[in-house]
C-alpha cells in the first residue's frame, strides 16, 4: 500500500485554500492547512522547522498578496509574500526531497500586447507591482532547484470569499444596472476546478518528473462584461442590466492585461486531464448556492 503523504497548504483561508480543503476530504494523504497566524512563510527558520517537525512531503502554496491596486503602494510587503516566500518554501521542501506546488498569475504577462493565447515559454512582461512580485516568486523557485510545479492561473472566483462574481451579484441586488469593462479579455477560473487539478496531481503522484510552469484556467474566452452578464443571467436576476464600458471609465494605478487567455495545452497533455468550459463551471458554482 502506498505511503500517505504529508501535505502543507499555505493560505488555507483564501478562495483556493478553502476549495482544496473541500476537494481533499477523504484523501488518503494527510493535509495540514495553515494561515499566517500559524506559519509565517516569510520566515525561513519558521518554515524549515514546521516542514521538518511535520515531516512535510509536499507544499501547496496558495498564500499571496492579491490586492493588485494596493500592491502599487506596498510593493515591499507584496514582494516578501509573493516574491521571497516561494523561494523560502522551495528551499525548505528541497531539503526533505519533497515537492512544491505554487500558484502564480497571468499578470506576469501584463504587457504582452498580443491577442493570442499565452504559452508558458513566452517572455514575461509585468506592468505592475503585483505581476513583478509574482514573477520574482517564480524565479526564486527556479533558482532553488526544488522539485516544483508552478500553475499560472487567472480571474479566480469560488464558492467562498469576496470575488468578482460575488461583487457583481451584490451590486445588482441594489442597482438596476451596472457597467463592466468589455476591453479586457481572458478566462475565469473556478477555484474548485483548480483545487481538483492540484489534489489529483498529488494523489496520482505526478509532480516529480513533471516539474515546470503550467497554465491552468477554465476553457474558453470572455471579457469581464461577458462574465458578469452570464453570472447575472444564471443567477436569475431579471430586470437588471449589465452594460459594457471601456477600461478608461474606471481609472486605476495598474495597467491590467487587455488579453490574458492562457494556453492550457501543456497541462492537458502532461497530466492527461480535461478542463471544463468557464460557463459550465460558473453555472456549477452559482447553482451550488441556489
Amino acid at each position: 500500500m502506498e505511503k500517505p503523504l504529508n501535505i502543507l497548504v499555505t493560505g488555507s483561508n483564501g478562495q483556493l485554500g478553502r476549495s482544496i480543503r473541500k476537494e481533499a476530504e477523504g484523501s488518503k494523504d494527510n493535509y495540514i492547512f495553515t494561515e499566517v497566524q500559524e506559519l509565517d512563510i516569510t520566515d525561513p527558520q519558521a518554515v524549515k522547522s514546521f516542514v521538518n517537525d511535520n515531516k512535510i512531503d509536499v507544499i501547496v502554496n496558495c498564500a499571496a498578496y492579491t490586492n493588485v491596486d494596493a500592491a502599487e503602494d506596498h510593493e515591499d510587503i507584496a514582494m516578501k509574500i509573493n516574491g521571497d516566500a516561494p523561494g523560502i518554501l522551495a528551499r525548505a521542501i528541497k531539503e526533505r526531497d519533497g515537492s512544491l506546488v505554487h500558484v502564480s498569475t497571468d499578470y506576469v504577462f501584463g504587457g504582452s500586447g498580443k491577442n493570442e493565447p499565452l504559452k508558458e515559454d513566452q517572455s514575461p512582461s509585468p506592468t505592475g507591482a503585483y505581476g513583478r512580485t509574482k514573477l520574482r516568486g517564480e524565479e526564486e523557485i527556479e533558482k532553488s532547484g526544488a522539485s516544483a510545479v508552478t500553475l499560472r492561473t487567472a480571474w479566480l472566483y469560488s464558492d467562498y470569499g469576496n470575488n468578482f462574481v460575488e461583487k457583481i451579484l451584490s451590486l445588482l441586488q441594489n442597482r438596476d444596472s451596472i457597467k463592466v469593462v468589455f476591453d479586457q479579455c481572458g478566462t475565469p477560473t473556478y477555484a474548485t476546478d483548480l483545487a481538483k487539478a492540484i489534489v489529483d496531481m498529488i494523489s496520482e503522484r505526478k509532480i516529480k518528473g513533471n516539474e515546470g510552469i503550467y497554465h491552468f484556467s477554465n476553457e474558453g474566452v470572455c471579457s469581464w462584461y461577458d462574465f458578469a452578464h452570464a453570472a447575472a443571467n444564471i443567477a436569475g436576476l431579471k430586470g437588471k442590466e449589465v452594460l459594457p464600458c471601456h477600461s478608461s471609465e474606471f481609472p486605476s494605478k495598474v495597467i491590467r492585461p487587455p488579453y490574458s487567455v492562457l494556453d492550457k495545452t501543456k497541462y492537458k497533455e502532461t497530466f492527461g486531464k480535461k478542463i471544463p468550459h468557464w460557463h459550465d463551471s460558473l453555472y456549477q458554482c452559482l447553482n451550488s448556492k441556489l
